[in-house]
């Protein structure tokens, strides 16, 4: 499981909620909820649109996308 409130807090500073972020994305709400929860996951070519659209450079997939959830 991965720790996507970076994400979350960036999709809300570019585009205001979630709705608007995966309107821009081409995807359901649900679907990008689903990303977001951890029960979906991101296929390369959404992870690449979202770093487009979220102005994420290569260097930040990893803190944006792939920081693990310490338990």
């Amino acid at each position: 499981m991965y720790n996507l409130n970076k994400l979350k807090g960036r999709i809300v500073e570019m585009f205001g909620t979630q709705r608007n972020f995966a309107k821009a994305m081409g995807m359901s709400e649900r679907t990008l909820y689903l990303k977001l929860d951890n029960q979906v996951d991101w296929k390369q070519t959404d992870i690449v649109k979202a770093c487009e659209l979220l102005e994420i450079s290569k260097e930040e997939i990893a803190e944006y996308f792939f920081t693990l959830i310490v338990q």
